[in-house]
């Protein structure tokens, strides 16, 4: 009996904690920095989108209307993430794609706004991209629905 409530106790301890960050902790990544060096290396807008899962506002950013032939890295780290190849104009203001590189992201669930989405992450230091929706377009009918803040473009 005494184990059993151990156990519940240390569940519950553990559900909290993840309430209260609802990111993944810093050492889960490969690369990892301190709140100083996030704050350094990024301006307000990306560091609130990229390390507290900020949304930009739609119709912001410049990548959203790209379609040149390259390659969409995390500006957290420079992981190659989406190839231009299937980056598709979703309509919602933000760069949408249908399929992200192999073990370019991680997903966790989003219980935000009284809602479960799947969230998206760089896997490599965890930075915030966006969602991933049911309604996009064939092959995968998947709409990966990024923060153009959290991308930078390298041409072919």
């Amino acid at each position: 009996m005494q184990r059993r409530h151990f156990i519940a106790t240390v569940l519950a301890a553990g559900s909290v904690t993840a309430l209260a960050h609802p990111s993944m902790g810093a050492g889960d990544f490969e690369i990892t920095r301190t709140e100083a060096e996030w704050r350094a290396r990024l301006n307000d807008i990306q560091y609130a989108v990229m390390r507290e899962e900020a949304t930009e506002r739609a119709g912001s950013s410049p990548l959203d209307k790209q379609y040149a032939d390259g390659t969409y890295h995390c500006r957290g780290c420079d992981l190659a993430l989406y190839p231009s190849s299937t980056k598709y104009d979703s309509g919602t203001g933000w760069p949408s794609f249908y399929k992200a590189l192999p073990n370019a992201i991680g997903t966790k669930a989003d219980r935000s706004f009284f809602a479960v989405r799947t969230e998206c992450h760089c896997r490599r230091c965890g930075s915030h991209l966006g969602h991933i929706f049911d309604d996009g377009p064939a092959p995968t009918g998947k709409r990966h629905c990024l923060n153009g803040v959290s991308l930078i473009f390298k041409p072919a």
